[in-house]
């Protein structure tokens, strides 16, 4: 058990870290589209989520890099608590459109980016 502790908070450490830095990056490049940041760590952690399952699927399972990198890694990468908070305060300010765009592209392309890691391994 304390193992699997480890494992899990070393993953979640660097997730935190990765998702920092991508929020950087895009905070950078397109300052005034903030909802990217994350769109972008939701996205590739669903692309990342699907390579994982399906790849140790194939290769078979290892239940210690399921937990560093499903748990620890991806639970601290994707956000999806600030995903639902950024629907709130767009919504408490009225920003429809926005809400709309948002929920959709964030699920959307989720699910498209899981579909494609399963094409890669299929």
């Amino acid at each position: 058990m304390l193992n699997t502790l480890l494992v899990v908070g070393l993953g979640g450490f660097l997730g935190a870290i990765f998702r920092m830095l991508s929020y950087e990056l895009i905070y950078k490049i397109l300052p005034h589209f903030t909802l990217l940041a994350t769109l972008f760590v939701n996205v590739l952690g669903s692309f990342l989520m699907g390579v994982l399952f399906f790849y140790l699927q194939n290769k078979g399972d290892s239940v210690l890099i399921k937990n560093f990198i499903g748990i620890g890694f991806l639970g601290a990468f994707t956000t999806f608590s600030t995903f639902t908070y950024e629907n709130l305060m767009l919504l408490q300010n009225q920003n429809y459109v926005y809400f709309i765009l948002n929920v959709l592209l964030n699920v959307g392309l989720c699910l498209f980016a899981l579909w494609v890691s399963f094409l890669i391994f299929k």
